[in-house]
């Protein structure tokens, strides 16, 4: 096969931790054709699906590392047989024309995730899909409605932005707290800007659940445990990975996720729970199958791609 990589510079790649890493390095080992392009590099053309381009290089492991390899081709992506969006948060603007330029190929070829899907589904807004799953939650720019939403589930809450990612902008807000409106007004914009709230779950202090999702079947879990003193457990600010497993409730709501992910296109999906909560649904570019394949003992990006190798076949 061949497939392309819309991602970050290869240069910032840390080959042990990046999940895209370990899809390149899986589609390699099984014989396959693996490209780079960066997001803003995608082109189209008036003219149908052919008119989808972009100019990629071919992608190598050299000691170790990723490398790219010979001059940029441009390639007709509706050729392609798979197409991984795997652009690092946030979803901004380049991010959602990208998904519209890949509307053009995505009944040519297999897009993970799938343009529509990712557009339709903010990691945080996501969540709220999921009523029965979820920690009581508040969207809101109205400071005052947050502040009585503090109140309103025992005085202390989480608040963060709906664009961040990898633990940014998360800040706890407790009442009678002396910055407690400063940091409203700042996740809000002074009141101009859509923030999210949650109900703080003392569960988090044990960590939380990362679930790796493939075609909305779980993949398996690794469990973030935040530093001391801290109160986010994403790895990328300091928090450790431990093995875990999926209790019996864990299950039932993965399988109830699962088959929306699935009906919207959202391929492979990373969500976080808290005390059994469900409280964001990564889409983007879910991370965790570096760690995921250590504890197992077996290289679990292999069964991403062939899944992928099914798909095509089967079309």
């Amino acid at each position: 096969m061949r497939l392309l990589f819309v991602m970050d510079p290869v240069e910032g790649i840390v080959p042990e931790k990046d999940t895209s890493f370990g899809f390149i390095e899986a589609a390699l080992a099984l014989g396959h054709e693996c490209l780079h392009c960066l997001i803003h590099a995608l082109e189209r053309r008036s003219g149908g699906a052919s008119s989808v381009t972009a100019p990629a290089r071919r992608l190598a492991i050299v000691a170790g590392r990723l490398e790219l390899v010979g001059a940029a081709e441009r390639v007709e992506v509706s050729t392609l047989d798979a197409v991984f969006i795997r652009k690092d948060p946030p979803f901004d603007a380049a991010y959602a024309y990208a998904t519209q330029l890949l509307e053009g190929v995505r009944s040519q070829t297999l897009v993970v995730n799938d343009p529509r899907g990712l557009r339709d589904a903010n990691e945080k807004l996501y969540a709220l899909e999921f009523p029965r799953w979820t920690p009581r939650t508040l969207v809101s720019a109205d400071r005052d409605a947050l502040h009585g939403f503090v109140a309103e589930v025992g005085g202390r809450a989480v608040i963060k932005p709906l664009s961040g990612a990898g633990g940014f902008g998360v800040l706890s807000v407790s009442e009678g707290d002396s910055n407690a409106r400063a940091i409203v007004d700042l996740l809000t914009n002074e009141g101009k800007q859509l923030a999210v709230i949650q109900e703080y779950l003392p569960a988090v202090a044990r960590g939380d659940k990362r679930v790796l999702l493939l075609d909305g079947e779980p993949l398996g879990a690794i469990l973030r445990v935040p530093a001391r003193g801290e109160l986010r457990a994403n790895i990328h600010v300091g928090g450790s990975v431990e093995p875990t497993d999926l209790d019996a409730h864990e299950r039932a709501l993965v399988s109830d996720v699962g088959a929306r992910l699935r009906a919207d296109g959202l391929y492979f999906v990373g969500l976080d729970l808290i005390g059994g909560k469900l409280t964001e649904v990564n889409v983007t570019s879910p991370t965790g199958i570096r760690e995921l394949s250590t504890f197992l003992g077996r290289r679990v990006s292999d069964e991403v791609i062939r899944w992928v190798e099914r798909r095509r076949a089967a079309d």
